[in-house]
């Protein structure tokens, strides 16, 4: 389980106490929740990052931000399907739609002659968390 904030706001949008309330309290909460250390990664909300998202996110002792190369996530339509490359990370989103948005991305990685593989490894591999 990792940082996703509080209340999903463009952190790029909030003052230092807004952020630090965003993404140390969402830690915190995650932590007292599921009785372990906090979280070490953050996926900001809209993939909003700037340099105050970042120190923000290291003072609340984030290791990494991650963001998406692609959202598989059928909001009003259906997305089309990219192609795949080693290396991209897919966002989906717990909806109605999680169910045929996932085989879409697991078609579109057979087709691309890729294997999902989850993303916590690989991030260790190079060094970026502990």
């Amino acid at each position: 389980m990792e940082n996703h904030t509080v209340n999903h706001p463009d952190l790029t949008t909030l003052d230092a106490a807004g952020k630090d309330a965003e993404v140390c309290g969402a830690g915190e909460r995650l932590a007292a929740t599921f009785g372990g250390k906090e979280p070490r990664l953050l996926r900001p909300p809209y993939g909003a990052v700037d340099d105050a998202v970042r120190a923000a996110a290291k003072a609340c002792g984030v290791k990494a931000l991650v963001t998406w190369t692609y959202d598989f996530t059928t909001w009003s339509q259906t997305p089309p399907t990219p192609r795949l490359k080693a290396g991209d990370i897919v966002l989906l989103h717990f909806t109605p739609t999680l169910a045929a948005d996932l085989r879409r991305a697991l078609d579109a990685a057979k087709a691309a002659g890729l294997k999902p593989a989850a993303l916590m490894p690989q991030l260790k591999a190079a060094g970026l968390v502990p």
